[in-house]
């Protein structure tokens, strides 16, 4: 399986290969790369589609210590090195989306654009930050088992056919396993204020459904960003690129064909 040493961890990746302009995603929290299959199958023709596990999640060997998604960015950054790609298109799903913001302020130069899926800029409001630590805290001491998983499953996914196969690797892993990754969530600053420094072109694509990140603050991203033109709004939840893929991809194709050379 290929893996990646990076940053001292052991990034678990995949890579359609081919000389196409090159496209990495960074999935949402709780996800994996895995959650990307339809976008890889959508553009692998025509681009290369590098996917990746950040860490606490998926197939990556993480050392357990606290970070940031400024640390996951760097992790981006990277895989990016270690595939010797100077220029990517970033994107990413929620926490993914978060990372891949802070990759266009930290190298601009390497960012040929952003695609940016059911996420956002800023931080999560007070209530929902307590809702959230309940949850967590019955996570890491019951564990997803109690019944926790089906309604986290029906925030993120809200699809009976795709929702299974998710818990079943939610349960399969030490419920330990996600602590630090939630302080990661928890603990990230706003950067809704540096948004006007990111110049490259941006899309977002946002579920009308999404009640993770809502809809307005899918318009404060795409607002702040001067490559963007607005929200792409596609029906859907959380994971909107996993579960109503048509027409996620459609705006993503049209993104990347706009772009300049």
């Amino acid at each position: 399986m290929p893996h990646a040493e990076i940053n001292g961890q052991r990034i678990y990746f995949e890579d359609t290969g081919g000389n196409g302009p090159p496209v990495i995603l960074a999935h949402g929290f709780l996800m994996d790369s895995e959650m990307f299959a339809p976008q890889v199958a959508a553009l692998r023709e025509t681009h290369r589609v590098i996917t990746w596990d950040e860490r606490g999640f998926g197939q990556t060997d993480y050392d357990g210590k606290p970070f940031s998604y400024w640390d996951s960015a760097a992790d981006c950054l990277g895989l990016l090195d270690h595939l010797d790609i100077d220029r990517a298109v970033i994107g990413g799903m929620s926490q993914g989306g978060f990372l891949s913001l802070r990759v266009a302020l930290t190298a601009p130069d390497r960012v040929r654009g952003l695609v940016l899926l059911d996420t956002q800029a800023g931080v999560d409001d007070a209530e929902t930050q307590a809702a959230n630590a309940g949850m967590n805290h019955v996570w890491l001491t019951e564990g997803p088992e109690s019944g926790l998983a089906d309604m986290v499953a029906s925030i993120i996914i809200d699809d009976p056919d795709c929702s299974p196969a998710w818990i079943a690797k939610w349960i399969a892993r030490p419920k330990e396993s996600f602590e630090q990754p939630y302080q990661c969530l928890s603990s990230r600053d706003d950067i809704t204020d540096r948004l006007g420094e990111i110049t490259c072109p941006a899309i977002v694509v946002h579920g009308t459904e999404d009640t993770a990140i809502t809809m307005d603050r899918a318009e404060i991203l795409a607002d702040g960003l001067v490559g963007c033109s607005g929200v792409v709004k596609v029906s859907g939840a959380h994971a909107a690129n996993l579960t109503n893929p048509g027409p996620v991809n459609a705006a993503i194709v049209d993104f990347l064909a706009g772009l300049p050379a």
